[in-house]
C-alpha cells in the first residue's frame, strides 16, 4: 500500500509540480530578449494600430486628432501597451504546460524552462499596475475598458474557455475588441455609439481570423488537448463558421458610416475588402488543400484589418 501511495504521489509531483518535459529539468538561461518575447511585441503593435484608429475616429479625423495633446496620445498608447503586455505575460505563465506540446510554441522561453515562471508572473502583475496607473491619467472609462479586456483575455479565455470549450475564440474576442474602444474613450471619456460599433466590428473580425489559425495549427491543438473548433467539429464546420462570420463582418463594417464621419472612400474600401474575403472564404468549399487555404485566409485577415484602419484614417483627413 505504501509503495502504491508513493507511486501515485511521485506521478502527481512529476506532472503538476516538476512539470513534464523541459520544465522538469529547466536551466534558467534566459536573457532580456526572452523577457521581451513573453510580451509578444507583434501583438502589441497590431493592437496599438486599432487604439490609434479609435482615437483618430473619436476626435473626428485628422483635424481633431492633431489638436489632442501629445501627453494624452502617449499615455493612452503606452498604458494600453503595458496592459496588453501584462496579458501576454500571464498567458505565457498559465499556458507553459500546453505550450510544450505544440510545435508552434514549444520553443517559447517558459516552455523550454529558460525563464523562472514566478518572474514572468510578477512581471505580468507589475505591467498591469503600471498600465493602469498611466491610463488613470487619461480617464477612468478608458482604464476600465482596458481592465475588462485584460480580465477577458487572462481569466475568461486563457484560464477557462481555452481548455474547456470550442467557443473560446468567440468569447475571448471581447478582449481583442477592446483596444479601439480604449482609444475612443480616451478621447471622449464616454461610450458613444461609434465606440460600440467599432467594438462590434473588431469582435466580428476575430473569429474568422483565429479559426483560420486554428485550422493551420489543428494538430498542435489536438496534441495539447485544446478543444478548438477544427479539433472538435472538423474542418467542414469551421469553414462554415468562417463564411458566416465574414458575411456578418461586411454590414458591421459599413455601419461605421452611419455613426461616425468616415467618408465614401471608406465605404467602398469596406465593400471591396469584405466581398473579397467572403469570396476567399467560400472558395474553401472547393479548394482541397485546407491548410493552404487557411493560411491564405489568416494572412488576408491581417491585411484586411490593417487596410481598414488605414482607410478609416484616410477617409477622415
Amino acid at each position: 500500500m505504501d509503495k502504491a501511495v508513493k507511486s501515485v504521489k511521485k506521478e502527481y509531483i512529476s506532472r503538476h509540480v516538476m512539470e513534464p518535459g523541459p520544465l522538469a529539468d529547466r536551466k534558467l538561461s534566459g536573457t532580456w530578449k526572452d523577457y521581451v518575447t513573453v510580451t509578444k511585441v507583434g501583438i502589441i503593435l497590431g493592437n496599438l494600430l486599432t487604439v490609434l484608429t479609435g482615437m483618430w475616429l473619436a476626435a473626428g479625423g485628422f483635424v481633431g486628432f492633431s489638436q489632442l495633446s501629445l501627453a494624452l496620445i502617449l499615455l493612452t498608447l503606452l498604458g494600453t501597451a503595458l496592459i496588453i503586455a501584462s496579458g501576454t505575460c500571464l498567458n505565457n505563465f498559465i499556458d507553459r504546460d500546453i505550450d510544450q506540446k505544440m510545435l508552434r510554441t514549444k520553443n517559447r522561453a517558459l516552455a523550454e524552462g529558460r525563464l523562472d515562471p514566478k518572474n514572468v508572473l510578477i512581471m505580468g502583475y507589475i505591467l498591469a499596475v503600471l498600465g493602469t496607473v498611466l491610463l488613470l491619467f487619461v480617464n477612468w472609462v478608458a482604464t476600465m475598458m482596458a481592465l475588462i479586456g485584460l480580465f477577458f483575455y487572462v481569466v475568461v479565455y486563457t484560464m477557462w474557455l481555452k481548455r474547456t470549450h470550442h467557443l473560446n475564440t468567440v468569447v475571448g474576442g471581447v478582449a481583442g475588441a477592446m483596444p479601439p474602444v480604449i482609444g475612443w474613450t480616451a478621447v471622449t471619456g464616454s461610450l458613444d455609439p461609434g465606440a460600440w460599433v467599432f467594438f462590434a466590428f473588431m469582435f466580428v473580425w476575430q473569429p474568422p481570423h483565429f479559426l483560420a489559425l486554428a485550422m493551420r495549427r489543428c494538430e498542435d491543438y489536438r496534441a495539447a488537448g485544446i478543444p478548438m473548433l477544427p479539433v472538435v467539429k472538423g474542418f467542414g464546420v469551421t469553414k462554415q463558421q468562417i463564411v458566416l462570420w465574414v458575411a456578418a463582418l461586411i454590414p458591421t463594417s459599413l455601419y461605421l458610416y452611419l455613426v461616425t464621419n468616415v467618408g465614401w472612400s471608406y465605404v467602398w474600401l469596406a465593400l471591396v475588402l469584405g466581398l473579397a474575403w467572403l469570396a476567399l472564404a467560400l472558395a474553401g468549399f472547393y479548394i482541397k488543400k485546407d491548410i493552404l487555404w487557411a493560411r491564405i485566409n489568416f494572412v488576408y485577415s491581417l491585411a484586411y484589418l490593417s487596410l481598414m484602419c488605414i482607410g478609416i484614417m484616410l477617409s477622415t483627413i
